[in-house]
């Protein structure tokens, strides 16, 4: 599943893999930097209720039900549709019915945070320390964002603590605590810094040009955004998690991939190629494609290979590679930069009302004071809620032509791929704990995927070649003997 990820979107929001992680600070830096810290959106929802036995057990109780680690059966009959056993199906919508009422409180949690904030003055004592203490304003914004950022950090820890308990609960998450606090702590740490940057050139932009700021931090924004996209799996990635080089794990599996982007007419270096050590924090599966020029690859988790045989992991090779040959990370930055040119020209449209009318009461000199940073923050939250469908349905329509891509690159190469497309899939959505009744809501308003029901009915239907049209992405015929005898033997599922 493609991303541009980043460390508060990797770490802090893994423990919902299907739902959006709003946090405060998520929110606001989201639509601030255009989007950059983008949090994943991949949400279950409220519409099948369960018995009324179900619906009144605790969530520990819930969750013992079956330890995740067992969770996924060898896939020893064909996949037809997303089926989960009744024990896993109860967990599931359970956890889903969860997922989407706690997207909904955090959102309005955020939005009465930084109310409460505006009233009792908090940035404005802030902005006094900073003043007071150096005239500088660059050392000023390293003063000021680091304690505003912190207070949201405290208001929002709740949330957060709430959800890895969540996740320890049902097994999709085995990070003990002290580890789990010290990746919260180097992930503040890093927020800290790129945004006391950003926030720094915001002002310094806003002192100069009050009427075109929207504009020129628009335009500061794009060499930050491209410096983080590059730097991500280089410097911010490797804080969390070890990686190395697929090759070093899994020579044989690497040949077989190689193969698959040769069938594309690409070159996938190996070196291109790397596994994440995500088992000893977590047990979801993933893969994802991440940077771009020198630093662009494909990350596969170890959890993945662990519970995947070659061909179908094979398959799930074949979508991020789709990720990576239609430049989705591209497409990605350029729909960013575009959203994020609309949203700070509205903002400076209705933010300038708001200070001629009720910036005096809440302490703020003018906007371009550090105070009236929660005042862009509130209403860039605002904005964040309501665009969550147009970010959500712009990424489930890449995510579905990564499919569309992976279906294609592997149809002659592995034998049946369709059915080990839909395998792979049942396997990701029986770990993951995939909500196998979403609701319309979910499905609009928050999955950043199909729903993987969907993408098991697409993937078994999906033949283009029986009725005489041309693949959308993948043309040409491929023998099959290559790769048959090395994909079509089944390795464990466990």
């Amino acid at each position: 599943m493609s991303r541009i990820v980043l460390a508060y979107g990797q770490q802090l929001t893994a423990r919902r893999p299907r739902c959006v992680a709003r946090s405060i600070e998520a929110v606001a830096f989201c639509f601030l930097l255009c989007m950059l810290f983008a949090a994943q959106s991949r949400a279950s929802s409220i519409r099948a209720a369960e018995s009324s036995t179900a619906s009144s057990q605790s969530v520990s109780s819930f969750a013992a039900a079956v330890p995740n680690g067992a969770a996924v059966r060898p896939v020893s009959t064909p996949v037809t549709a997303y089926t989960l056993p009744p024990d896993l199906h109860v967990k599931a919508r359970h956890l889903g019915r969860l997922e989407v009422f706690f997207y909904c409180l955090e959102s309005i949690y955020g939005v009465l945070v930084l109310l409460l904030i505006l009233r009792l003055q908090v940035a404005v004592h802030f902005r006094n320390w900073a003043e007071h203490a150096t005239r500088f304003r660059f050392a000023q914004a390293f003063i000021f964002t680091p304690l505003f950022f912190l207070t949201l950090a405290v208001f929002d820890l709740p949330m957060r603590i709430y959800w890895h308990r969540l996740d320890l609960a049902y097994g999709l998450s085995i990070q003990r605590w002290g580890s789990w606090t010290w990746d919260l702590l180097k992930v503040e740490i890093v927020n800290w810094v790129i945004v006391s940057v950003a926030v720094w050139i915001l002002y310094a932009i806003l002192r100069r040009s009050p009427r075109r700021w929207w504009f020129y931090f628009w335009l500061a924004l794009m060499p930050l955004t491209l410096a983080m996209v590059f730097l991500q799996p280089l410097v911010v990635d490797p804080l969390f998690h070890h990686f190395e080089p697929l090759a070093r794990h899994d020579p044989a599996l690497v040949r077989e991939l190689e193969n698959i982007s040769q069938r594309a007419g690409i070159s996938i270096l190996p070196d291109r190629m790397f596994l994440m050590g995500a088992s000893d924090k977590g047990t979801t599966l993933n893969a994802y494609v991440t940077g771009f020029g020198a630093s662009k690859r494909i990350v596969v988790y170890d959890t993945t290979i662990g519970k995947m045989n070659t061909p179908q992991i094979a398959t799930v090779f074949g979508h991020e590679m789709g990720h990576y040959v239609l430049n989705h990370i591209r497409e990605g930055l350029l729909f960013a930069a575009l959203l994020g040119f609309f949203i700070l020209y509205f903002s400076y449209r209705v933010l300038n009302r708001v200070f001629a009318s009720t910036a005096s009461r809440w302490g703020i000199r003018a906007a371009d004071d550090w105070a009236s940073l929660p005042v862009l923050l509130l209403f860039l939250s605002l904005i964040g809620i309501f665009i969550t469908p147009l970010a959500s349905a712009f990424s489930r329509n890449i995510e579905h032509q990564a499919d569309v891509y992976g279906l294609e690159v592997t149809h002659g190469l592995i034998p049946d791929s369709a059915q080990v497309t839909a395998q792979a899939l049942q396997i990701l959505g029986e770990v993951d704990l995939e909500d196998p009744a979403p609701g319309r809501f979910a499905k609009f308003w928050l999955y950043d995927h199909p729903w993987i029901g969907d993408r098991i009915v697409f993937a078994l239907h999906y033949d283009p070649w029986d009725h005489g049209e041309h693949p959308r992405y993948v043309h040409g015929e491929v023998a099959m003997q290559p790769l048959q005898h090395s994909l079509s033997v089944p390795s464990p599922v466990y």
